[in-house]
């Protein structure tokens, strides 16, 4: 599950962020400071017990929106009785002088803000000045009647929390005394000082030779062996989000892109992307786009992209479907209909009613039911489709098959 992004207030108010209720989920943190922020809390408690409910009242979705400010984290949390329990975290902020240096240890190593940008936090950021919390630094409180230490209603909130510093570890700076923005600008103000040093640096002096030197007639040496080709593409540089710049999230996809592009032509001689349409490659980005579901960033691409295609963001998300199901010859199979020989036809019929799958009818290369279709494609394969009852609004689904039948169970999920 993905989480939505906060509820924002005022524009100016960059140390409070609301975020809805995440609702129902089981699994624990997914990052290694989500996995910290958890041990925190369970070397904290007194009672296993209280834990193991508190878990449990997470996993159900009992806890309400809740609020991060600095040093203090709240949430509404239900339990047995009707009205919810309100229920908070305290954490100490940080002071301003390890601020500094946590700022000038991010701001030397551009992967550091890179990382940042792309949400995740590394350890040497995380060890300069103690982000996560140790024992005893997280504060429980809350409004029910229970003394445990913490309650499970604390416990339940303090979980949830592991969920967003999942997300984004922004949350763990803002819990800490700074919000995303004001660390941002601060950062790149550092960026900008650290830069300007660097042009007033003096040139150094290159050697000169006389004119008549350099013309004459000689033996240059041989040229030196060219250098292996890196092992992995580079990493593109960091885009801080500039007021009228471009976005730094297509920026990074575009960066990103060309260094794949190039070190595969470095690599192999071949750019298989290049007899790509723009389309099609519009259509092979938002696939391979590594954030791709339902988050902000991802609708933004989408639009995006379906606008410079003059394609709608649907369109798009179809043909997505498609290119995750079996690339270009399944872009082709949702794209294109054509007329393919009677042989499959007629040799896919007897096997799919032999399976119980009595119902399908032919129009050209495909076999439909009101919600279930097969697509054969020029590559010998089928490909299943599916549609809700009445809506001729087909989707690609399952896994490409030689045979009918497997293509219909994978659609199924047999």
């Amino acid at each position: 599950m993905t989480i939505r992004p906060p509820v924002r207030g005022p524009r100016h108010d960059d140390r409070r962020r609301t975020y809805p209720a995440l609702g129902a989920r089981s699994e624990r943190a997914g990052t290694w400071w989500g996995d910290a922020w958890i041990e925190a809390l369970e070397e904290l408690a007194l009672d296993p017990a209280r834990l193991a409910r508190g878990r449990a009242y997470a996993a159900a979705g009992h806890v309400d929106a809740i609020t991060v400010t600095p040093g203090r984290i709240t949430a509404y949390v239900h339990g047995s009785r009707p009205r919810p329990y309100r229920t908070e975290l305290r954490l100490r902020t940080l002071p301003d002088q390890a601020w500094e240096e946590f700022l000038d240890t991010a701001a030397a190593a551009p992967a550091h803000i890179a990382a940042l940008l792309d949400k995740d936090l590394p350890h040497a950021l995380a060890d300069e000045v103690a982000l996560l919390p140790g024992s005893g630094d997280l504060i429980p409180d809350c409004s029910c009647p229970d003394d445990g230490y913490p309650c499970k209603h604390a416990a339940a909130l303090c979980y949830q929390t592991a969920r967003l510093l999942d997300e984004d570890p922004f949350v763990l700076l803002l819990m800490r005394g700074r919000g995303e923005q004001e660390v941002l600008a601060a950062l790149t103000r550092r960026n900008a000082t650290r830069m300007a040093v660097e042009r007033v640096a003096p040139t150094p002096q290159l050697p000169t030779i006389q004119a008549r030197t350099a013309v004459q007639s000689r033996t240059l040496p041989p040229l030196p062996p060219p250098f292996p080709a890196p092992s992995r593409p580079g990493h593109p540089p960091a885009f801080p989000a500039v007021h009228g710049g471009p976005d730094p999230l297509s920026l990074d996809l575009l960066a990103t892109e060309a260094a794949i592009r190039a070190h595969t032509l470095l690599t192999t001689g071949e750019d298989s992307t290049g007899s790509l349409s723009t389309w099609q490659d519009a259509v092979r980005l938002a696939a391979v786009h590594p954030g791709s579901g339902l988050t902000s960033a991802t609708r933004a691409l989408y639009t995006s992209l379906a606008r410079g295609t003059d394609r709608t963001p649907a369109d798009l998300a179809r043909a997505v479907a498609a290119w995750r199901q079996g690339g270009m010859e399944a872009l082709a199979v949702l794209e294109t209909p054509w007329d393919p020989p009677a042989g499959p036809f007629d040799r896919a019929r007897p096997a799919l009613t032999a399976a119980g799958f009595p119902d399908f009818r032919p129009s050209r290369n495909r076999l439909s039911t009101p919600t279930t279709q097969l697509r054969y494609g020029r590559d010998g394969l089928w490909y299943g489709y599916e549609s809700d009852p009445g809506r001729d609004d087909w989707w690609p689904r399952g896994t490409p098959d030689a045979d009918p039948v497997g293509a219909l169970t994978a659609r199924l999920g047999g």
